[in-house]
């Protein structure tokens, strides 16, 4: 009973979007992406997620090229990315021309398995992404967003896979954001959508609670196909499992992977010699991030979200209400019908429960998003909204029945003039569309780049060295805070959109 199981690297993706705050560049990718390759992994996740904002946004790299460069050196194993469904890799609904050209572009480039979810498992918002990724051949990894409510049961799981299955996804992945997938929990649901949809089963989980490991196992007895890791010096806490820990706890079982440990370990070293070079000294990965919290079991948000409402309250001086916040948001998550909370809808629930603690009177304040979140404009939820909060939201205002995007008009023929002359490819044409401020702002600066005189090869070194360290330390810089949270505040430049959004409202609600 039982058989080998496959595993993805996460290390180029995931690991560093949770550990990190996603600022691993491509050059630091480049040196061991052959050797990992050699490895034998199922797939290695590169790219989606939020990889494609902080390469535009904050690293000056093109994301587009990023890809290309890791497919040329990745010859035996296949690349996949997180792709949001009809957000894309952004924070909104898109119109389904930008979908399907971004597949079609993705998949070009050298992404062969597409990891497709949405944050409210509404299946309508992946229709066009599942449909795009079959015409091209690749492979389509429908996704299960898992969190725990009422609603949320091992047979809405199943029908889920099983619609699933009827729009052609060649796998199903079962996708732990917050790491509390329990281990029985685990093995009945891996076993019944097994038994039941008949597809292979990919399972990723993060460390958070510290459950992962023992979940993994559970579900290796329960004939899961294939499950995600990452290397230890990027693994842990917001990250993965180690690779090296799952390989040597599953030797000579039934699920042993048959990797080479010494090539495992090799890479490592190339991991932990980066963190302990350029990473460890500036505080780029906060302790906290690598820190077991098994309190998350209970209030069930995710670090992302955490740091959102620890910049709220900042904000507004009130930080010393984060305990009535934290007993808010479940509340507010069942009145606005259970949704998971991963992007964006963990940031939705997040601020408007700030909301109703610091202005005294639950749903005073209501920013836009919560208001378009309960019109429908971003899916079904997947419980219905409370009536009496419905009608406080938007009063008499039906919401819309049909899928968002069916109301979103062409957006790739309304690049405006003075984007397009900075505009070199279809892929820079996808870049403006998904992210118009920061995707012209990258432009210009690559256009820039370009005629600045080339230093010769010595000097040019040198000069790399110097940026790269200033660049560090002014991440570290804008980036740490004086809060110690029990869940880390993952460090950022700036400001989230969602702090900026609730700032607008809160100052709109303040002159009125």
């Amino acid at each position: 009973m039982g058989r080998r199981v496959r595993i993805t690297d996460t290390t180029f993706r995931d690991a560093h979007q949770s550990l990190m705050a996603t600022r691993m560049r491509t050059e630091s990718m480049i040196p061991i992406a052959e050797k990992i390759d050699r490895v034998g992994f199922f797939s290695l996740e590169v790219w989606g997620g939020a990889t494609f904002d902080t390469c535009i946004r904050y690293l000056n790299e093109d994301p587009w090229e990023r890809l290309r460069t890791l497919r040329n050196h990745v010859k035996r194993t296949k690349l996949q990315m997180l792709l949001r469904g009809q957000n894309v890799v952004g924070y909104r609904n898109y119109p389904d021309d930008v979908v399907i050209k971004f597949v079609e572009k993705a998949y070009e480039n050298g992404i062969d398995i597409f990891r497709i979810f949405d944050a409210l498992n509404d299946l309508r918002n992946l229709k066009t992404a599942v449909r795009t990724v079959k015409k091209v051949g690749a492979h389509a990894q429908g996704t299960i967003c898992y969190t725990i409510s009422p609603v949320h049961t091992v047979e809405y799981y199943v029908e889920t896979a099983k619609e699933l299955a009827e729009m052609e996804c060649n796998s199903i992945c079962i996708k732990d954001m917050a790491g509390m997938l329990a281990p029985e929990s685990a093995y009945k649901l891996v076993k019944v959508i097994k038994g039941e949809v008949g597809l292979p089963v990919h399972l990723h989980c993060h460390s958070t609670s510290g459950m992962a490991m023992m979940t993994y196992l559970r579900a290796c007895q329960a004939d899961v196909d294939i499950i995600d890791t990452a290397f230890s010096p990027l693994a842990w806490g917001t990250s993965q499992p180690p690779v090296e820990s799952i390989v040597a706890a599953l030797k000579n079982t039934p699920y042993d992977p048959g990797f080479d440990m010494e090539l495992l370990v090799e890479i490592a070293n190339y991991f932990r010699e980066l963190r302990e070079k350029y990473y460890d000294p500036i505080g780029l990965i906060n302790p906290l991030a690598e820190k077991v919290d098994p309190s998350i079991l209970v209030h069930q948000i995710p670090g992302g979200m955490f740091s959102n409402l620890i910049a709220q309250l900042k904000e507004q001086n009130a930080l010393y209400r984060l305990k009535e916040v934290l007993e808010e948001v479940p509340k507010v998550r069942e009145e606005l019908g259970y949704p998971p909370l991963v992007t964006p809808t963990s940031q939705l629930i997040g601020i408007q429960a700030v909301f109703n603690v610091i202005s005294g009177e639950r749903y005073k304040i209501v920013p836009k998003e919560v208001k378009d979140y309960v019109k429908g404009f971003y899916g079904k939820p997947p419980a219905p909204i409370k009536e009496e909060i419905k009608k406080k939201i938007i009063g008499d205002e039906q919401p819309i029945t049909c899928r968002p995007a069916d109301l979103l008009e062409p957006a790739l023929n309304k690049i405006p003039k003075e984007a397009k002359e900075y505009i070199e490819s279809e892929e820079d044409m996808l870049t403006y569309a998904l992210f118009p401020g920061p995707a012209l702002e990258f432009f210009k600066k690559r256009q820039k780049k370009r005629k600045e005189p080339i230093a010769p090869p010595k000097e040019r070194e040198e000069l790399e060295k110097v940026a790269a360290i200033s660049a560090a330390i002014a991440f570290y810089v804008t980036s740490t805070g004086e809060v110690k949270a029990v869940i880390p505040r993952r460090a950022k430049s700036g400001l989230s959109p969602w702090v900026l959004a609730g700032r607008k409202t809160l100052t709109e609600w303040r002159m009125h």
